[in-house]
């Protein structure tokens, strides 16, 4: 019992710290502790430094020097990476969207609906639609304009219901080198033209397809009213981008033989498709 009782005293026993003058012996500071204060005393330095060590790193530049870390540059680099992987999936799906549409198209199906979601936030009951002064002189004078326009009818996709009824515009002019014949799956005629000669539209539409192919060259690809479709094949150029609105007669590419295949010379391949199915251009267009 007093040796359990020694240790106790022992634990609280003060001890005194100092620092003496070793000529005169004058003591200059002095500090007294026990044991329990000591072991406090300690333990508050050891969290002080460990806190204040991960302090300095997590809220430094100092991390950056610690072996595998990334800098300041990798992690903007990263970042970047991370961003343009992002738009490549999301552009790579909208191609992928393109070309099933494209291929809906040529084949005369109905393609894709692309839905959106509906912004609720807004009064749009309320919203009131009014024409403005300008609005109505501008209107009135296109209507002018367009008046004697042989290839304008307002009411395209409706008033039309037979393609003997429609008026093509020549894209070219010149002679045919190559006939319709879908029995060798020709399916548009060649015209032979002026080298650098314009190529226009055959009628209103929209630009579905712009691009390069290795065995017709630079090709573009035109969406009309009435599930009709043109294409302009062996361009030396093209004029117009996807989703441009032409009119008809007005220049979409240049002349040229473009391709490494199905090409001698400078001419145009020009196709017609309705519905999915080839026609002869030689009966509606009179080159």
């Amino acid at each position: 019992m007093a040796k359990n009782e020694r240790k106790k005293r022992n634990w609280r026993d003060k001890y005194r710290f100092s620092i003496v003058n070793d000529t005169t012996f004058e003591e200059v500071w002095r500090v007294r502790l026990t044991q329990y204060n000591a072991f406090l005393l300690i333990t508050f330095l050891v969290l002080f430094i460990i806190g204040a060590t991960v302090s300095i790193i997590a809220f430094t530049n100092i991390r950056e020097f610690i072996p595998g870390y990334p800098d300041v540059t990798m992690r903007r680099n990263i970042l970047m990476s991370a961003i343009r992987l992002d738009s490549l999936e999301k552009q790579l799906e909208l191609r992928d969207n393109y070309f099933a549409n494209i291929n809906a198209i040529i084949a005369g199906e109905k393609p894709a609906e692309i839905y959106s979601m509906q912004d609720t936030s807004g009064a749009y009951k309320s919203i009131r639609y009014t024409t403005s002064p300008e609005e109505s002189a501008l209107r009135a004078q296109v209507e002018n304009e367009e008046r004697y326009n042989v290839t304008y009818t307002p009411d395209f996709s409706e008033s039309v219901t037979s393609l003997a009824e429609l008026h093509f515009f020549p894209p070219v002019k010149g002679i045919v080198s190559g006939k319709f014949d879908i029995r060798t799956k020709h399916y548009g005629t060649d015209i032979v033209a002026k080298p650098r000669s314009p190529v226009s539209a055959a009628l209103d539409g929209t630009v579905i397809f712009t691009g390069w192919t290795m065995e017709t060259g630079y090709v573009i690809e035109i969406q009309h009213p009435n599930n009709i479709v043109s294409v302009y094949k062996h361009n030396a150029s093209l004029l117009k981008e996807t989703g441009d609105l032409v009119r008809a007669g007005e220049p979409v590419s240049i002349v040229g033989d473009s391709g490494e295949l199905y090409t001698s010379g400078p001419h145009l391949h020009f196709e017609i498709w309705y519905k999915g199915s080839p026609l002869d251009p030689e009966k509606h267009i009179l080159f």
